[in-house]
């Protein structure tokens, strides 16, 4: 806990942007000025910091913007502040607007600079998880993630509907370079025959048998969904695998990419982050630091950076993949 009194606080959206992370801007600046504090927005994360690209908000700064992807304060992931000398110059540029408070919308490595960055200069940091791939500790929610999914589902089904036009096997690459959630909700949520996630091993040689079996009998039209940081997250690599080893099968890839980023985010989205916004400011006017706002079994739960960023994989059940093989058979 910090004893010194928060009179202005900075707000940021870092790493990769979310649906929901202008829902959480929202909410931190009015929050902030329903407390008598002073709100700043800084543009383009720990780059405009560094920058001193740092604009004053008021209530009409946020008005008509929760139903909006992106974030109107831009993100970008920044070198610079990686060494002392761009977190020294960033911290003369706060103190020249009097920001005593920050609150940080991004993932692990925008926390882990937060955590630096506090540490270095007695600024108290709150974070707030913003990342589509919901691969945080201390929350069962992240800004983006039901968005992410449902972009996945919707993109998913219409491709399902030319599978069984065609008879085909389709493989579907969804995002996630460490995490496997979207490509394991989407996955279950459309039916899929198979889902390849970094989380668990891929037995190739037992999806090659699995799929010779459905073809044995009849079954043509099969759903491959796959994460991208899997070990055989490349849809094209795997494709060719399965063309070689199985030459009947009709084999077609799309990779959705960052259509998943964008687009207006789902109203589970736009209630987390109001949520999580809400609390972020009240945490720093109850003297709390270098904590993330999380939500675990639909409570709000301060998680410290430490922690978040330590044990940022969260494991994915065996059982899900259990239910995947059963409900696919």
């Amino acid at each position: 806990m910090s004893t010194k009194k928060v009179t202005k606080i900075g707000v940021l959206t870092s790493g990769g942007d979310a649906p929901g992370m202008n829902a959480a801007i929202r909410a931190v600046v009015r929050t902030g000025l329903y407390n008598d504090l002073e709100v700043y927005g800084i543009m383009r994360g720990y780059a405009g910091m560094i920058e001193n690209d740092i604009i004053r908000m008021e209530s009409r700064s946020v008005a008509n913007i929760i139903q909006r992807g992106g974030t109107i304060l831009k993100t970008a992931r920044s070198k610079e502040f990686m060494e002392p000398e761009g977190r020294a110059i960033a911290y003369e540029n706060l103190k020249q607007f009097g920001i005593d408070g920050l609150v940080v919308i991004g993932g692990d490595g925008s926390f882990r600079g937060a955590q630096k960055f506090s540490n270095e200069f007695d600024i108290p940091c709150i974070g707030i998880p913003g990342t589509i791939d919901r691969d945080m500790a201390g929350t069962d929610y992240t800004i983006g993630f039901d968005t992410a999914v449902n972009t996945a589902v919707e993109a998913i089904d219409k491709i399902r509907d030319t599978m069984d036009a065609h008879d085909r096997l389709f493989i579907v690459e969804v995002m996630g370079r460490d995490a496997g959630y979207i490509a394991l909700h989407s996955g279950i949520a459309t039916g899929a025959e198979n889902i390849l996630i970094p989380e668990t091993k891929t037995d190739i040689e037992d999806l090659i048998r699995s799929l010779c079996e459905k073809e044995k009998r009849k079954k043509l039209v099969n759903l491959v969904v796959v994460a991208e940081g899997g070990e055989y997250g490349d849809a094209n690599k795997l494709a060719e695998i399965i063309k070689e080893r199985i030459p009947t099968a009709d084999t077609r890839v799309c990779i959705l990419g960052h259509i998943q980023r964008g687009g207006s985010p789902t109203c589970q989205d736009r209630l987390i982050a109001s949520h999580m916004g809400y609390y972020a400011v009240e945490s720093l006017l109850l003297g709390r630091r270098n904590i993330m706002v999380g939500v675990l079994n639909n409570k709000i739960q301060y998680t410290p950076f430490n922690d978040t960023i330590k044990e940022k994989h969260q494991r994915i059940g065996q059982e899900w993949m259990r239910i995947v093989k059963i409900l696919a058979s």
